[in-house]
């Protein structure tokens, strides 16, 4: 079949046994809008809170008559599908809830995703969850281990990982499995009016739904589900740390309606974290990209919830006293999610027992070791040492990042070790021939990391102000901080009160920014960075067709549940705009409480005002 469409490509469907192979690897991916926002849900981590959310229910429905679904929670990644006709058409990751990335043609390669289906609507958009089952992920990291690579650390990270790597053929060898949870049409609305419902008909339409679920008609009876697996957990092929628990009628979801984060009809009910005894046999230090050094626990190898678990962190120094632990004590360890396992208390004190006691010169290259006061962490103050060199690379290559793939861990240590990169800058004057004597490097596989670092130069400018490792910039700062300057010398040259101005930058985020500037090894680092072509001119992307769109908002008082720097982005990213001062081109004035003399100029000019909840409703696409 392959070589008959070779030969006629004009023969070649959607649907195509060959279409689940993968095709060529991509330069990057394409953001996409979503039909109605992939919101998380809140949580409830004990019985106390889950009876809380059922109370509100109960009271923001006025006695109406309600049951619930629930469903064991699948630990993986949220996509949406898109069908029309019948074809699957695009796969969307969740992203920021408000827009994701195309991976259509990864998701293609994923058994479990119906390249077409029977379907009694023209167009459906199928949401649920792509995760590695713990077998695949087992498998995954002993052919990574056997290869010398670094090991995922859990298989939620592994599927988000395989999800979105430019080759669709790895996604392929990763034997993803996907769960299917919401039907909805087009619009992102719910097509039938009980969730179970909508269940049975995905089922019906041969995707995987998780066999793991009840149709409750009380609290109690969710409880009751929820304890029976718990105690079973470990006997299922995927991870779970909990349910997810949902009002059935989608009806009755309009009328419970939304917070800005999560819809008020459901929640997830997380289970106890689970918990093992083993032997703490010794205490390493690791230094970070900012010199912090973390005590790391290593443990004797142990099993946590079908995991085998032989390193935990330990923080700080101060925790380790807080603890009372020493090398050579018993002592119980948690581990929940994807949360990093760690140790909890002492047991018992070990018969030779030994304290751990915090360097003063760094463990890795010697340097002086300082705690400032009122600190928690102690710093290698040492900024050419190699280990904050290595982590700084690491987080610069990241997916979130500079996305850089095929940096990994292995080849960062060598790159650093044979002294080939002293500075995340050398990165770019990499050759193949440079990489070549490495190990477990071939010329097919240096030729592709040298292109995957060439093509990061046309990063936009907030994943290269994140790279920098700038203390407090993450994704988010840094995308408010480009918004708002424009560009990274405007940045760079602002000073701490101007930097302030910028969407949830702080005094200590704006000095730290102000002060990351004039450090003259980090000049030397941004302008070899400027030399090697990145891209320091901030371009906006372009949305259109968002239910906001051609609307413009101003922002007064404190909303409940919204930022102002929060309300600002989601009216954005649905197409509006938001300016400081109400004029007759003003459409909508969103008050919260305690507004000031905008609401009156507001109602003096006759432009309507809404709450926090209806600003919600027009952006999920509801009439205004």
């Amino acid at each position: 079949l392959q070589e008959l469409e070779r030969q006629y490509p004009e023969l070649i469907t959607p649907d195509s046994p060959t279409q689940r192979v993968g095709g060529a690897p991509r330069e990057g991916f394409v953001k996409v809008r979503h039909s109605s926002p992939m919101l998380s849900l809140d949580n409830a981590f004990n019985e106390a809170e889950l009876r809380d959310f059922d109370r509100r229910v109960r009271e923001l429905l006025g006695g109406e008559p309600y049951r619930y679904v629930a469903e064991l929670k699948l630990d993986g990644v949220s996509m949406a599908a898109r069908y029309e006709n019948g074809v699957l058409v695009r796969a969307i990751t969740r992203g920021d809830g408000i827009e994701g990335e195309d991976v259509t043609e990864n998701a293609r390669t994923i058994r479990s995703i119906p390249l077409r289906i029977e379907s009694r609507w023209p167009a459906i958009e199928v949401r649920g969850e792509v995760i590695m089952t713990k077998r695949a992920f087992e498998r995954l990291n002993a052919e990574r281990a056997a290869q010398g690579l670094p090991l995922y650390a859990n298989p939620r990270n592994s599927a988000a990982g395989s999800l979105r790597v430019l080759d669709p053929k790895i996604t392929a060898e990763r034997k993803l499995d996907y769960y299917a949870y919401f039907l909805l049409g087009p619009d992102g609305q719910p097509l039938l009016d009980s969730h179970w419902e909508c269940l049975q008909e995905l089922e019906r339409m041969q995707f995987k739904v998780n066999p793991h679920r009840k149709l409750c008609n009380t609290v109690d009876e969710v409880l009751e589900f929820a304890l029976a697996w718990e105690q079973r957990r470990h006997e299922l092929p995927y991870e779970t740390d909990g349910l997810v628990v949902k009002v059935d009628s989608t009806a009755q979801w309009a009328r419970l309606g939304w917070t800005a984060k999560a819809p008020r009809w459901a929640i997830a009910y997380k289970f106890t974290a689970q918990q093992a005894e083993t032997v703490l046999e010794n205490i390493e230090v690791q230094v970070g990209r900012t010199g912090v050094l973390t005590p790391v626990a290593h443990l004797r190898p142990v099993q946590v919830g079908g995991v085998t678990v032989s390193r935990a962190t330990l923080h700080n120094e101060d925790e380790i006293k807080r603890l009372g632990v020493q090398i050579g004590d018993v002592v119980l360890i948690e581990r929940s999610g994807d949360v990093i396992p760690k140790v909890v208390r002492v047991v018992r004190p070990g018969e030779n027992r030994r304290p751990f006691v915090m360097p003063k010169q760094c463990p890795v290259c010697g340097g002086k070791v300082v705690r400032e006061e009122g600190e928690v962490a102690s710093r290698c103050i040492n900024t050419s040492c190699p280990a904050r060199l290595k982590e700084s690379i690491r987080h610069f290559a990241s997916r979130g990042v500079m996305d850089i793939d095929g940096l990994g861990e292995a080849l960062i240590d060598q790159l650093v070790d044979r002294g080939l990169v002293k500075s995340i800058a050398d990165l770019y004057r990499l050759r193949v021939e440079d990489l070549l004597p490495l190990e477990r490097m071939g010329r097919k596989l240096a030729t592709k990391i040298i292109k995957n670092i060439d093509a990061s130069r046309q990063r936009p400018l907030p994943r290269v102000l994140a790279g920098l490792g700038i203390p407090f910039v993450g994704e988010r700062t840094a995308q408010f901080l480009a918004e708002t300057f424009g560009s990274l010398d405007a940045i760079a040259q602002a000073d701490v009160e101007t930097l302030m101005t910028a969407p949830e930058v702080g005094p200590k985020v704006a000095r730290s920014i102000y002060d990351f500037f004039r450090e003259p090894r980090n000049k030397e680092l941004v302008e070899r960075l400027r030399q090697e072509g990145l891209q320091f001119e901030y371009k906006p992307v372009e949305r259109r067709g968002g239910p906001l769109e051609g609307l413009t908002f101003v922002l007064t008082g404190t909303l409940p549940n919204l930022s102002r720097a929060e309300a600002r982005k989601l009216i954005e990213d649905a197409g509006g705009k938001v300016t400081d001062s109400v004029s007759r081109k003003t459409n909508y004035v969103v008050a919260g409480a305690d507004p000031g003399s905008k609401l009156d100029r507001a109602r003096e000019l006759g432009i309507p005002v809404i709450d926090e909840a209806k600003l919600l409703e027009m952006i999920r696409g509801q009439a205004a």
